[in-house]
């Protein structure tokens, strides 16, 4: 989707309306600023509040989407254009935020170890020791249960035997038996356990 459209599209519908920034954004319950990062084509309108903004500008949330009016002929393919659109732009940021996982676990589970090993076989009195293995194993444990909320909400975990898709509660995922992001979880749909594999989608 193009931002810069979409957000020139949404300035020139809040004039019609006639609505300032602050007007809208009051409206809204956000800040102008926000509203100015749209129009600008710095960021998007949230998903949450896509429908009362189209509601407040008088479009539907196809049109806002495509930054432009549409005739009733070309609805339907533009609306699956955009559907299009909006779940690879869901799929990206699913693949970020794993990422992200990657670059947050693995330096800190290595900079913990590295620090084991030193209060381990470097000679240093006994209570730095102590303090050095404790730090390390606070700061494993704390980016591992950072990186388990960042995988948790990144896309969707699917069940081997049915093939549901869904997002499991964060303790369940901690808590799941896991291979790298295959977690052994019980199925909310067939009510069967199975090695759910993480996937970026909630539909092939």
């Amino acid at each position: 989707m193009d931002q810069i459209k979409i957000g020139k599209f949404i300035a020139s519908c809040r004039k019609e309306q006639g609505m300032t920034q602050a007007v809208l954004a009051e409206k809204l319950g956000i800040s102008d600023r926000a509203i100015s990062k749209w129009e600008t084509g710095k960021s998007m309108p949230d998903s949450g509040i896509m429908l009362e903004l189209c509601e407040l500008l008088k479009i539907n949330v196809n049109e806002l989407l495509s930054g432009e009016r549409i005739m009733a002929e070309a609805y339907d393919k533009r609306a699956e254009e955009n559907l299009l659109a909006m779940r690879r732009e869901v799929e990206e940021k699913n693949r970020q935020m794993l990422r992200t996982e990657y670059w947050i676990a693995f330096p800190a589970v290595i900079a913990g170890l590295v620090m084991v090993f030193v209060a381990s076989f470097i000679e240093m009195p006994v209570w730095l020791r102590i303090v050095l293995i404790a730090f390390a194993l606070v700061m494993i444990f704390t980016v591992a249960f950072i990186a388990v909320g960042i995988e948790q909400k990144a896309g969707y975990y699917e069940c081997q035997n049915c093939h549901h898709r869904y997002v499991p509660t964060y303790w369940q995922t901690n808590l799941a038996m896991h291979m790298g992001r295959t977690r052994y979880m019980k199925c909310p749909e067939c009510g069967k356990r199975s090695w759910q594999k993480k996937v970026l989608t909630k539909e092939e």
